[in-house]
């Protein structure tokens, strides 16, 4: 078992390389060992691309592959995607033994790349270092899971716990810092959220530093439809992708570039926004709207992860203040940590 781990740790290495590249892909890594001997390792570089299996191994002749033993971070796929399935090719490889992390949670392989290989007489270890490669993938495990994307609400606030100066006035209160580790992590999700308010007051951008060829989608809840009277704004002319949900049939209608997409709702909740994401798979969001907003979500859903960035700073009794959800919220994991002289507090809740 210490082998295997070992091996196992080198594969979940290679899945942290194509961080931020993968997309709707969870990030995979694989290394080929025979007789105790790293030979080749591989992951999956970028959505549409190879998987880490067939990385893996079409670096390595047949004899090299035969009698092989496959540590790979997930289930092999057993079906066909934008890739032929993965546990054919290492049928066809004669490779004797192979080692998973995590069974993949998605309906269309769990079990079933297991099933494929033990079938064709090929050894199966499976939940080799499963908490850590369920932990690299945290979103895709999570939606694949429960039917619906991780929820996490990001909130800047002074030592009062005030949002901005008063209301409609742009307020920068957190340092440069939090400012860098917020364009980091928007990297992290597949959507960002704000409401019309933020969108019309900040004209943010919501774009991430880090580097990627899938920035998150910007989406804006747009109820009555006040972006008519703004369209000049950043998220409505860029050549990223913005998505609007609104109840506005004119809003609804404006033939905005082809980067952005309206999305016509029902309902003044939030149902057809989750219901719609669940439908494109879209597997996290990343909430960065204001305090109306942020209560909507804490009043009506699951809440995965709270991240509060906290200036030193006293804003004062005109000053906006944070978030006050209805009931209250207890969250099961708590990490403190000090940017400069700001802190970032992440809340989470266990994977349900």
């Amino acid at each position: 078992m210490e082998k295997d781990e070992y091996f196992m740790r080198c594969a979940l290495d290679e899945a942290k390389k194509g961080a931020h590249q993968t997309w709707k892909n969870p990030l995979v890594g694989a290394v080929i060992v025979k007789d105790n001997h790293i030979l080749a390792t591989g992951y999956h570089h970028h959505y549409g691309e190879p998987h880490a299996e067939r990385d893996v191994i079409s670096k390595l002749t047949p004899e090299q592959l035969f009698n092989s033993t496959l540590y790979v971070t997930l289930e092999p796929c057993n079906h066909f995607g934008k890739q032929p399935p993965c546990s054919q090719l290492i049928i066809s490889k004669h490779i004797k033994r192979v080692v998973i992390a995590q069974i993949d949670p998605h309906k269309l392989v769990t079990g079933q790349g297991i099933a494929s290989l033990q079938k064709n007489g090929i050894e199966v270890t499976t939940g080799v270092l499963n908490e850590e490669a369920k932990n690299l993938n945290e979103h895709y495990t999570y939606f694949y899971k429960n039917n619906r994307p991780w929820i996490t609400l990001k909130q800047a606030v002074s030592l009062d716990y005030k949002v901005n100066a008063g209301l409609n006035q742009q307020t920068s209160i957190t340092n440069h810092e939090v400012y860098d580790q917020v364009h980091l992590e928007r990297a992290d999700y597949q959507a960002v959220v704000i409401g019309s308010s933020t969108a019309i007051i900040d004209n943010p951008s919501l774009l991430t530093t880090a580097l990627t060829d899938y920035p998150p989608i910007r989406i804006i809840l747009d109820r009555r439809g006040r972006l008519l009277d703004h369209l000049d704004l950043t998220l409505l002319n860029d050549d990223n992708p913005t998505w609007i949900f609104t109840q506005n049939k004119s809003l609804a209608n404006h033939n905005f570039n082809q980067n952005v997409k309206c999305i016509l709702t029902k309902n003044d909740d939030l149902s057809d926004l989750i219901a719609e994401l669940r439908k494109q798979e879209i597997q996290s969001i990343y909430v960065e709207g204001g305090p109306t907003l942020e209560k909507s979500f804490l009043d009506n859903f699951f809440i995965n992860e709270l991240i509060t960035y906290i200036s030193p700073d006293f804003i004062g009794a005109n000053g906006i203040s944070g978030v006050i959800p209805t009931s209250s919220h207890h969250f099961d994991e708590v990490d403190i940590q000090q940017l400069g002289n700001n802190i970032r507090i992440d809340e989470r809740n266990k994977n349900v």
